[in-house]
């Protein structure tokens, strides 16, 4: 008897093992995926429920550090609630165990001499009595199943996962930074990142099948460059011993030998090709793609010389790597966000002074001046220090927060506000009626400025995403985009006024492509400029962009000023500069 029960004890406890392990790896995404979590109460699911009630509404999580840190905690717990389960499985083996081992000493003693042993009517009952009524008992706890509160927890907050957009969002992101601040694939593997502290970078690497993951979305975006990176990347873990169970190298030379091949390096495909057959002779695909190389290679030694060969390498290096861009500003973009090409000559830096600001004698800075610094002379950019406490940016980014979306761009033909790739953050308006502290913010943007913001827009609350940036833009309508705030009825957009409420570690400069410069965030202070000469043409020189945020979470504020108020405040020019 005992043996069979053994058999049944050792069998439950791998069919509990396997059922444990099939609810918990679930279908795998390409960004981690962040498991939320409740008790395993009821009650306590509740609760985690509504924490994110403000967010499942929407998605793109990976356009907001903010939303993400939710997905933080919501993985914390249904983490605990796994291990509550775990608890509940072991605790269910042990009474079977226990069950066991009464049974196991029952049995040695019967077994001697069943006869004499069954004898004994109390002995006689007692076997009776465990067949008919305790067997069931037993039979009944093994087919509980413990995981439904699990299970069920875990369905509930399966709605508020982040979506393959999201991990598609998020692989972009790091393949942005690549580029932006100009790092190898070994640099973001390892996580270390300019700026990072040692602890974070112990648990921010990347594994061989992240890489892997990476190159596949940059092949399904036709970005072979990028496929070619990554999965040199997830290759060279592989070879220096990582272990995988999901990825091999001959998974990864077949995406490796395609991407080269696509970028015109015939020879290298072949290579990559031939070291896949080593490993795996009858690939098909590989085999198929061996022939079709060698023969290309061989037609294109017959047609060449070895000067049109060289010439045609020497072009190929050249245009190898991202592919063209949109974008006509990109390299100068990049070169500013790396600190690089900033045209601050001595003499300009001269014309540059920290004072004591009161805005004209204003009652409210005679006995406490502002400290307002010259970021750039022209056009003349200015950086007001301690403007903001942390207490009211605090509760800035709380009335915000739960009200944030996906940042939108006015779309300049049909007027139509939509979402765009190259702004990546989320935000949320603000009104001055709905909290003091916001009230108090624009107060104090009139009282500085001098000028009228009750025609001005609400404040704009901002918080970017995994390498969240905002390319080159205008904040004032073009003359090519007549009606761009024609709805508001209040003119143009006269001035910004960008407030940073929060320091960001590295990454996230305000930078002026037209003009080469760079503001770096600092919390607490704020940035102003005009957009507007005084004659109302536009200032091309504002052109400026929100730099990819490389480590940290970067917020910031900005009130856009109008026109209509302003004409006594600020007086018209009579030429086109003025």
């Amino acid at each position: 008897m005992y043996t069979g029960l053994q058999k049944a004890l050792a069998d439950f406890q791998e069919e509990s093992s396997t059922k444990l392990w099939s609810i918990f790896i679930i279908r795998r995404r390409a960004v981690t995926q962040t498991f939320c979590s409740g008790k395993m109460k009821l009650c306590h699911c509740c609760t985690t429920l509504l924490l994110f009630t403000s967010i499942s509404a929407h998605s793109d999580f990976f356009t907001s550090i903010g939303h993400m840190t939710d997905l933080l905690f919501m993985e914390k717990d249904l983490v605990s609630s796994l291990k509550d389960y775990i608890r509940a499985e072991e605790d269910k083996l042990q009474r079977i165990k226990l069950w066991a081992d009464r049974l196991d000493d029952l049995s040695m003693a019967g077994s001697q001499d069943p006869e004499a042993f069954l004898g004994h009517p109390v002995n006689a009952f007692k076997l009776i009595k465990r067949l008919n009524t305790e067997w069931a008992e037993l039979e009944n706890l093994v087919l509980t199943d413990m995981s439904d509160a699990f299970v069920s927890n875990l369905t509930i907050q399966r709605q508020h996962f982040p979506n393959d957009d999201d991990q598609t969002g998020a692989a972009k992101a790091l393949m942005r930074l690549q580029d932006t601040y100009q790092l190898d694939t070994e640099t973001i593997s390892s996580g270390q990142l300019p700026g990072s502290s040692s602890v974070a970078m112990m648990s921010s690497v990347l594994s061989v099948e992240d890489c892997y993951d990476l190159g596949k979305v940059a092949y399904s975006d036709v970005d072979y460059y990028h496929t070619e990176l990554w999965m040199a990347q997830a290759l060279k873990q592989l070879d220096q011993g990582e272990e995988s169970s999901t990825v091999d190298s001959v998974a990864i030379l077949d995406y490796l030998s395609y991407s080269v091949y696509q970028q015109g390096e015939l020879e290298r495909a072949l290579d990559f090709t031939k070291r896949l057959l080593e490993l795996d002779p009858s690939h098909q695909r590989a085999n198929g793609n061996l022939k079709y190389f060698e023969y290309q290679l061989f037609k294109k030694k017959m047609t060449e010389s070895q000067e049109d060969e060289d010439e045609e390498q020497r072009t190929r290096k050249e245009s190898r790597g991202r592919r063209d861009d949109y974008l006509p500003e990109r390299k100068q973009y990049e070169k500013l966000c790396r600190g690089e090409g900033v045209r601050m000559t001595p003499r300009r830096q001269s014309r540059l002074f920290c004072r004591y600001y009161d805005n004209g004698r204003h009652p409210r800075f005679v006995i406490g001046p502002l400290k307002q610094e010259d970021e750039w002379d022209s056009p003349h950019i200015v950086r007001y220090h301690d403007i903001v406490s942390d207490r009211d940016i605090e509760k800035v980014k709380e009335l915000a927060k739960p009200r944030l979306r996906r940042a939108t761009i006015s779309n300049p033909v049909t007027g139509v506000l939509e979402t765009a790739h190259y702004r990546i953050s989320k935000s949320a308006w603000l009104g001055a009626y709905e909290h003091p502290v916001v009230d108090k913010i624009n107060q104090k943007i009139e009282d500085i400025t001098g000028l009228d913001v009750s025609t001005a827009e609400d404040l704009q609350v901002a918080n970017y995403g995994v390498g969240g940036q905002y390319e080159p833009h205008f904040d004032f309508g073009r003359k090519d985009e007549p009606d761009a705030f024609e709805e508001l009825g209040t003119g143009n957009r006269i001035a910004t006024w960008l407030l940073y409420m929060s320091d960001v570690q590295a990454g996230g400069a305000t930078v002026f492509t037209d003009i080469s410069a760079a503001v770096q965030p600092k919390k607490g202070s704020a940035v102003f400029w005009f957009n507007l000469y005084p004659s109302g043409e536009g200032d091309y020189r504002t052109r400026h962009a929100a730099c990819p945020v490389l480590l940290g979470n970067k917020w910031v504020s900005n009130k856009w000023i109008h026109e209509r108020g302003q004409e006594f405040r600020r007086r018209c020019g009579l030429h086109w500069t003025d």
